[in-house]
């Protein structure tokens, strides 16, 4: 059974490495070999840890992280969806992404975007985000990647 916990800092190596696994696994094929290296490069303390601070979540199985979810309320974005590559497929990165919901629409969010990698686009228009348009992401270490800006209304229950 999933369970969805905050992150805390000293959770950041190890939502860093889930990250990791996932990009490489997941987007191999959408992002060439070297864009895929630049971007898993580095390590969790380069920034990634910041990321705690912010609505960051754990998703665990008998209490071993295996994905990652980020809600920022400033930008009104959900971010750093991830999956261990041997829990993908079993409807965790849903379940991440409906938590991630819900909290955005208890917090008075009427709508989320998110910038989608080119692999999972198809993913989150199944799950009711609208978006087409091809942009560039520019990561806070300086990489550029093709995405694809993607936003979903809440709707009140």
């Amino acid at each position: 059974m999933l369970e969805i916990k905050r992150a805390h800092q000293g959770d950041c190596r190890t939502a860093f490495d889930i990250r990791r696994q996932a990009i490489r696994h997941q987007c191999i094929g959408a992002y060439t070999p070297q864009q895929l290296d630049v971007w898993t490069a580095g390590a969790a303390e380069d920034g990634y840890c910041d990321l705690m601070g912010k609505h960051f979540y754990l998703g665990c199985i008998q209490g071993e992280p295996v994905a990652t979810g980020m809600l920022d309320l400033e930008r009104r974005e959900i971010g750093a969806i991830f999956v261990l590559p041997g829990f993908m497929q079993r409807g965790i990165g849903k379940r991440i992404l409906d938590y991630l919901e819900c909290l955005a629409r208890d917090l008075g969010l009427e709508e989320v975007q998110l910038d989608a990698t080119l692999n999972a686009a198809h993913f989150y228009r199944r799950c009711g985000f609208v978006g087409e348009q091809t942009a560039i992401y520019h990561s806070p270490s300086g990489l550029q990647l093709a995405c694809i800006p993607m936003v979903k209304a809440l709707l009140r229950s």
